[in-house]
Parts: C-alpha cells; structure tokens; sequence
C-alpha cells in the first residue's frame, strides 16, 4: 500500500507520455496525403431497399472519372460565387451543388493568414457536397440538372436579414425551383425544392444528399488513440452517434433506413453535415473505391407527382466550426461530432465552465486559471486531508527510520509494525494519493478540451503565449511547471525505498520534457494547479508540523 502513491505517479508518466505521443502525431505539419490516381467518383452504389426505396433501373448514377487538376475544376461559367460575413462559397449549377468554400473567420495558423478551406476540388483533397433529384428509371448516363441562375455573383450586405438564391430548371416534365437561404452570423444553409410536373406523365424519382471526399489517410494514431477523429459520423433512430472512419467504411458499407437523422464529415475542428427533413425516412448508403474515393449520403422515399402537382421538399447543409450552440440548433445530437474522448462527461462540464468564466473574463488563459483554483476549492476537503497524512508521514520519518533498523532483514514484521504505527498516529498512508488521482482525469478531459474547443483555437493568453492549443514556442511554463512540481515533491514525505526517492528526484525533468509540447493551455493548468497545490500543502504542512492540528477531529483546527 506504501507504494500506491508511486504507482499512480508512474501512470501519470505513462499517462503524460500517450498525450505527448499523440499531440505530437496529430499536429504533424507535413502529413504524408495519398498519391490521388485517378480516382472513380461513384454517387450511389448498389442499394438495397424496400418498396418505397426501389429503383427500378441501375442505380450507379453519374458515375464519372478525374483524370487531371484541369478536369476538377468546374469551368467558370457555371460558377455561382456567394459571400456572406462568415462563408465564401462556390455553387455549381450543374446540380446546384456545392464545391468550394471557404470560412473568412478562420486563417490556417498565426502565420498562415489565408481562411480554412474546406469544400474543395482540388484532385488530392476532394471534397464536395451534393443534393438533387434522382429518376426511378434513371440510368447510368444521366447527366445533373444544369440550373439557371438570374446571377453570377451575391453578396449578403450588412443591412441584410438574408440572402436568396433561386436556381431554377425543366427537366423531364419537371419544374424546379432550387432556394438556398444564408442568414448572418449563420454557417447553415437552407434547402428548398419546389417541384411542378408540367408534363402529361407522372414523375417518379426520389431526392438525395451526399458527400464525396478523397478518403485521406486517417490521422496516425497516437497510444490508445488519443486523436481527433476524422471519418464520417451519423446519428439515427436507433442510434444517437456513429463513428465511421474510411476503412470502415470500405470493409462495411452503411445501409440502413431512418428519420430524424443526419449524415456528417467530421475533421479537426470542422465539420460538414446534411440534415434532412425530421419526419422523412431516408436511406443511408456509402461507397469506398478502391482509388481512395468516399460517398456517403441519403436518398429519400420513391415520390410520385402527377400531372399538374407540386411538391416541396426541405433540408439543411452545414459548413463550419464544431461549435456546440451552432449544431444543437440543426438537429439533436449533431454537437455530439465535437469528440471529447472517453471522459467526455468530464469535459463537456470542464468546456461549460470555462466558456462561463470567459464570458466575463474575456481571455481564455486566465479563464483555465480561475477554473483550475475553482476546481482546487472544490476539492479542498480532500486534498487538505490528504497533505494532513503527508505532513504526518514526513514526521514519522525518524520512527519509520528506527523501525527499518530493528526489521533490517524482517519485511513483514517491518510490514506490520509500519501499519500499527499508522494505525496509533490516525494517519492513512494511502491519504496522499488523491490529489493526483483528482488531476488525472481533469488533466485528460482538458487535454480533449483543448484538442478540439474550436473556440481555444488561436486563443491568446498573455506576452509570448498567442495560441493556447499550441506549445509554449520559449518553453517557459513547462520550466515553471517542472520546478513547482520539484517544490512539491520537496514537501512531500520521502520514499521509504532509495531507487523510489531517485526516481521521484527525476520525476519533474520528466514530466518537463513531455510537457515541453504539450499545448501551453495545458501546461497552463498543470503549472497552476501545483502551484495553488504547493501554497495549500506547505500551509496544512506547518499548521501540522506546529502541533496546532487537531489530529482526533478531522480537519478541525485547535484554537
């Protein structure tokens, strides 16, 4: 029992060196892509479905090859370019899908100004959105619906409630009417379809969404998988969230049937999503080819419009930052794609807090400071019983030093002695392991809050910290944090072992070394957590050492 305490700091080593080893992989700069080879774009592969799903012709629709950069690209002149405060995108009107965009509010780094990227048709990142309207019969040489738009270039004006795009088109008996809306402040982008058969026949056809994105090799894998997922997510009826990466995917295809769910690209940061009506039931499918092409997507129910009917059809499309209010407003569930790891429980609460207190703060890194001490004062009760055993254990270090000489070669004897004389002094020598059994989850439900709070990305905090999801670029607060540590262990009772006492002397270079690049945030936490931790031992310490603690009345002190 005597070695519990050694033990956990051993697992928060273990511990520090897995964050490490993961942040490290995932903020790889040169990250190998690849090699693109003329990969096959297929839109709808082999469903399988039901009668109100059936098609009653081949279903590999638009199937179409990329052979060249040039090939990509969609020419010019059916270019509709869109600009609103938060999105800058590019509309294709064949299909009226979406191929481009880019978010002003975001640049790529502190020295990368330019806006993220994410819709694009470059040939090793591919990855475009698409939704329109499918024949029953239609076969594999069918050609998207080519729109007309009454301009080529919008912009919403500050002045503007929103902004109205209509593309229109005949095709087949069919009148349709395509409106996409783009509100301020706004990273979603509402879809409405009003179909008019003013043909003599019924039309019979369903409409569908999806996405095709060059399935990048996954992140690499730091230990046990410490990473920001990147795949597919999707959330049905009969389950709330589903993690797909490509390879997934590839070995097994979704194919399922639901309402009221949604299908999304998830990436760092970012997130792309289609959210179809709620009370239709849509199928969802997915195609990995073997040239690093993914489709994922949903085609909706067979509909059949008779002569002179009009149907109107509705959706939503989002592109942008994973931030939790923005999500929760679309669909339930889709704030989930902000993956906070298996202790999310703990972060999602760590996350509220700080983004409370930054709202009043105004600066994210003071924010972890406050919360750090809020969290200490939380704890109090328990951390101040657990320096109350440690200044108890260092005091008994003369009687446990006798005692070794009486038992030199009796480790059992020595075993029980050393428990009676805890037992008589009413101290628990397992009392000093809580406050690193506190920190331990905080610190790795933080490290999730950092890794993927888009709202932390390029956050300041003073002087040379710019960024605190980045390293400390001088390595100031992980010195700092190594020498508080060192303080700590200076109060800490020492180890009864001499190899025990050696390591615990390098235990700080260590944990210096794996927090030299950790994000500053972090480190941030760690360094003010051992200080606050440093003033509250060294206080109970001498209150203990004065004779002024009450050692027959917990946490009660004499007057």
């Amino acid at each position: 029992m005597k070695n519990i305490r050694y033990v956990l700091y051993a697992a928060l080593v273990v511990i520090s060196m897995m964050l490490w080893n993961a942040w490290e992989k995932e903020n790889v700069k040169n990250e190998v892509i690849q090699e693109a080879t003329q990969p096959e774009v297929i839109q709808k592969d082999n469903l399988t479905t039901n009668d109100n799903y059936s098609f009653h012709g081949n279903v590999n629709h638009q199937v179409h090859k990329i052979s060249s950069p040039l090939m990509n690209q969609t020419s010019k002149n059916r270019i509709i370019h869109v600009k609103t405060d938060v999105l800058d995108f590019n509309i294709d009107k064949s299909g009226g899908n979406f191929i481009h965009d880019n978010l002003p509010e975001y640049t790529n780094s502190l020295e990368d100004k330019s806006p993220v990227e994410l819709l694009n048709q470059n040939e090793e990142l591919y990855y475009i959105a698409e939704s329109g309207l499918v024949l029953a019969d239609q076969d594999i040489e069918h050609q998207p619906i080519l729109y007309q738009s009454s301009q080529d270039n919008y912009q919403l004006a500050p002045t503007d409630k929103n902004l109205i795009i209509k593309l229109t088109a005949k095709d087949n008996g069919l009148e349709i009417t395509k409106t996409l809306t783009f509100e301020p402040k706004n990273y979603s982008i509402k879809i409405d379809y009003s179909l008019h058969n003013s043909s003599n026949k019924p039309w019979v056809g369903s409409d569908f969404m999806q996405f095709i994105r060059n399935a990048l090799p996954p992140h690499q894998k730091g230990i046990l998988g410490f990473n920001s997922f990147f795949g597919i997510a999707i959330s049905s009826t009969g389950s709330a969230y589903q993690k797909y990466t490509f390879k997934k995917l590839s070995e097994n295809p979704v194919n399922q049937t639901t309402s009221g769910g949604w299908i999304a690209m998830d990436q760092h940061y970012f997130l792309g999503a289609w959210v179809p009506n709620k009370e239709t039931i849509y199928r969802y499918y997915s195609k990995v080819t073997a040239d690093g092409m993914a489709t994922v997507g949903m085609i909706g129910p067979k509909m059949e419009i008779q002569p002179g009917q009009t149907v109107n059809l509705s959706s939503v499309f989002y592109t942008g930052p994973k931030i939790a209010t923005f999500l929760d407003q679309l669909s339930p569930k889709l704030w989930l794609t902000i993956d906070f790891g298996w202790l999310g429980f703990i972060s999602i609460i760590i996350f509220k807090a700080l983004k409370w207190i930054n709202s009043f703060v105004g600066n994210w890194g003071w924010s972890i400071i406050i919360l750090t001490i809020l969290i200490k004062l939380i704890f109090y009760h328990l951390s101040a019983t657990s320096y109350k055993s440690m200044a108890g254990m260092r005091k008994l270090q003369p009687k446990i030093s006798r005692l070794k000489e009486q038992y030199v070669d009796d480790k059992q004897g020595m075993s029980k002695a050393m428990m009676a004389l805890y037992k008589q002094e009413k101290i628990n020598p397992l009392g000093g392991c809580l406050p690193i059994l506190i920190q331990i989850p905080v610190f790795i439900a933080l490290y999730y809050v950092l890794l993927e709070s888009v709202e932390l990305r390029q956050a300041p905090f003073i002087f040379w910290i710019h960024d605190l999801s980045l390293k400390d670029a001088y390595y100031i607060l992980p010195i700092l944090m190594g020498i508080s540590m060192y303080l700590q262990q200076k109060l800490s009772p020492a180890p009864p072992d001499a190899a025990q006492a050696k390591m615990m002397m390098f235990l700080p270079v260590i944990m210096t070394v794996f927090f030299l690049n950790f994000p500053a945030g972090l480190v941030l936490y760690w360094l003010t957590n051992n200080v606050v931790s440093v003033l509250q031992q060294w206080y109970i310490t001498k209150r203990y050492e004065s004779g002024a603690y009450d050692k027959n009345k917990k946490l009660k002190w004499k007057k």
